[in-house]
């Protein structure tokens, strides 16, 4: 259906909303129809269909509090009903806009401005309401829906050098907000340091001795999400360093193969440089102590 035909049934479901003709039977009425279909009947199975919650659909409108007044749908089913998901005649702003009515808390403050808000993505694209856990509740669910989307940060997961996301043992939303948050790239913490040091709590300091690149980015040198190189650094050392470092004494020869002399052999300029996230000792301007 094109655009046209998409704005004819929001604008249907609109008024169908305004009228408010709801079925007396509530989900009894859809149940004549739907009953035989295992997807529809899941609902019963997790909270959205407990009819003894008060917070549930189920314990409200029934099936109505989601997809609408029935009106005269169950007369025919020509009349459009709400729809979820990527086959959904609605735009996924509208179809967002029935899960909000409920859905407001802290956690989704940040939704209206959020890049997936933006991108116009649909809460049913990710979440299953119609069963007996949402899937992406579980741990183990979360990195394989988000990758499903985020495919080149999956196919970062996979190098080498990677953070344990690939194996489920962290996941995606450890560190970013789903539904949006005010700080860059929608991570939970307010900075991108904030958020490396919940884990890498020895790489905060003070310290005594800092280096610029740290205290600033940890994403200047690093890439979180996987690389080819050893510790996730974008670069191979030297030439990492040597993107700065280009006119500092020896720091300035350009070493253009790993192990081709003392510079560039094993760890480069760590090899002497060893604590390059910052040091405590009085002689340590150098970060080589």
């Amino acid at each position: 259906m094109d655009k046209k035909g998409n704005s004819n049934v929001e604008q249907r479901l609109t008024h169908k909303f305004s009228e408010g003709k709801y079925s007396a039977k509530g989900a009894d009425t859809c149940l004549m129809c739907h009953r035989k279909n295992t997807t529809v009947m899941a609902i019963f199975d997790g909270v959205h269909g407990d009819i003894n919650n008060s917070k549930s659909p189920m314990a409200g409108l029934q099936c109505e509090a989601c997809h609408g007044p029935i009106g005269e749908h169950n007369k025919g089913g020509k009349e459009p009903m709400i729809t979820f998901g990527r086959d959904s005649q609605l735009p996924a702003p509208s179809q967002n806009t029935v899960c909000l009515g409920c859905h407001q808390n802290t956690e989704k403050t940040g939704w209206h401005s959020s890049l997936h808000n933006m991108e116009e993505i649909a809460c049913a694209d990710c979440h299953q309401v119609h069963a007996a856990k949402d899937p992406i509740l579980d741990k183990q669910q979360v990195n394989q829906t988000c990758t499903s989307c985020h495919a080149r940060e999956k196919a970062d997961m996979s190098k080498r050098s990677s953070h344990p996301l690939k194996w489920d043992q962290m996941t995606c939303i450890d560190c970013h907000a789903p539904h949006g948050s005010s700080n860059e790239s929608a991570l939970k913490k307010a900075t991108v340091n904030d958020t490396c040091y919940s884990c890498h709590a020895e790489k905060r300091g003070p310290f005594l001795w800092e280096h610029a690149p740290v205290t600033e980015n940890c994403s200047t040198c690093h890439n979180p999400h996987g690389s080819v190189n050893e510790a996730l650094v974008k670069q191979r050392v030297p030439q990492l360093c040597q993107q700065c470092h280009a006119d500092d004494g020896h720091a300035s020869r350009v070493v253009s193969q790993p192990s081709t002399n003392a510079f560039g052999a094993g760890m480069g300029c760590l090899n002497c440089h060893s604590q390059i996230h910052g040091s405590n000792h009085p002689a340590g301007s150098n970060f080589a102590r």
